[in-house]
């Protein structure tokens, strides 16, 4: 009989795949599952691109802005952010590097400013005394400095006429003038006179808002012999006009003539120095404020004398009785006069007082109105304290009053005038 043999069954695959090869079945599977899941991924992706589609499509037709646009303005936003982002960034580094500086600075010894001492005890302890004086007079010429201030200067030429014996004074501009007025500025004019007696004065024209006036005006002065010229000052004061207050004067300047050669013509400037004394010369008589008005279709020309203040002592006990008397003169003639009423024991009267004169409107430009304060005295004679003249060759400010009532018809132009010294002719009441 012949020997059975058993055959034995084929090994199974090991199903952890630790050591067979893996059925291609399974590899199938393991790629279909993956192919659907991205499909899922994508289709997800998809989705949600055409909801943000749809979504800004409905923003765009509800702002009225096309999708293009909206995409511009985010990346823009965008872009602010990042840009504020970076700003925040670098100010933090920036105060990190100040702050580490500073802390390493801090020890740090600067050799200029260090000053070394000397070998012996004395040297170490008290100081030389010339440095000490140095250190003392710094802070003095500090003030000093501080304390000079500049008015300006000044541009004139003197002009002698040894035939005529006459000096003709050119007032030619100005530089520098410090700003009085509000706005920054000042309305400037210069006063011509000689010292002592101070008989004849001359005004240029007032400039409006400016710190540098060009006056090119000349002035003579008449019947001055070359050997009193010599004992003789001529001032140039020169104000800042203001219509409702008193003029402040902003410096002066003073030519000695017996230091100037007048054989020849004398060209330069001059720098301003301040007023000696309170006020300056011209305001020791005091001012007047009046008002003019004039209507020319009836020819009358009314004056209200509203006030006068600082009027100069005229009385012993320190006091004076001024009133204000008005005069309308032509060619020389007093045509008519009127006076205010007097006001007892005061230097700052307060009038309100109107006085109307009638002058045809081809009669205004030749006529002069003369205003003058009165010390009114019982006994004696009633002594003029100081004037004030407009109208026909008038100049300076009473030239500006009188210029700005026939520039106003009807309108009343209210001033303040500084009073001058009174001629003889007055003293007469």
């Amino acid at each position: 009989m012949a020997p059975i043999v058993k055959r034995e069954a084929p090994a199974a695959p090991d199903e952890a795949g630790s050591g067979g090869a893996t059925s291609p079945n399974t590899l199938l599977s393991t790629e279909e599952e993956r192919i659907t899941t991205d499909e899922a991924v994508t289709e997800a992706a998809a989705g949600s691109l055409d909801k943000i589609e749809k979504i800004g499509k409905e923003i765009a037709d509800e702002v009225g802005i096309p999708p293009w646009g909206l995409v511009a303005i985010l990346i823009g936003v965008g872009i602010i952010v990042l840009g504020i982002c970076f700003c925040c960034i670098r100010r933090c580094c920036r105060k990190r590097r100040t702050k580490d500086g500073k802390k390493g600075l801090k020890g740090a010894v600067d050799l200029k400013s260090v000053q070394l001492l000397g070998s012996t005890y004395k040297d170490k302890v008290q100081p030389d005394m010339e440095e000490l004086t140095d250190n003392a007079e710094e802070p003095d010429e500090a003030e000093s400095k501080q304390s000079e201030v500049k008015l300006g200067k000044l541009q004139y030429k003197l002009e002698y006429d040894f035939n005529s014996n006459s000096l003709a004074v050119t007032v030619i501009q100005a530089e520098e003038l410090p700003a009085l007025d509000m706005g920054g500025t000042s309305d400037p004019y210069v006063k011509v006179y000689l010292l002592p007696d101070k008989k004849k004065k001359f005004e240029t024209k007032v400039h409006r808002k400016t710190l540098s006036p060009i006056f090119n005006e000349t002035f003579t002065f008449k019947g001055v012999p070359y050997a009193d010229a010599m004992n003789k000052t001529l001032v140039f004061a020169i104000f800042d006009f203001d219509r409702f207050s008193k003029h402040d004067q902003i410096g002066e300047v003073k030519v000695p003539l017996c230091q100037v050669d007048l054989a020849q013509t004398i060209e330069e400037w001059r720098e301003l120095q301040s007023v000696e004394g309170e006020g300056g010369q011209d305001n020791k008589l005091g001012d007047i404020c009046f008002s003019l008005r004039y209507v020319p279709t009836a020819g009358k020309l009314t004056v209200v004398i509203l006030e006068a203040k600082n009027l100069k002592k005229m009385d012993v006990g320190g006091l004076s009785d001024p009133y204000v008397k008005i005069a309308l003169m032509q060619n020389g003639k007093r045509l008519k006069k009127k006076k205010t009423s007097i006001k007892k024991c005061t230097l700052n009267p307060y009038y309100n007082e109107s006085f109307t004169f009638e002058v045809p409107f081809e009669q205004i430009q030749k006529v002069q109105l003369v205003v003058t304060v009165v010390d009114y005295d019982r006994i004696g004679t009633s002594e003029p304290i100081g004037k004030v003249v407009l109208g026909q060759n008038a100049s300076g400010t009473e030239l500006r009053h009188w210029s700005d009532m026939l520039a106003s018809p009807r309108r009343p132009i209210a001033q303040w005038h500084t009073l001058k010294d009174p001629e003889d002719g007055d003293k007469k009441d």
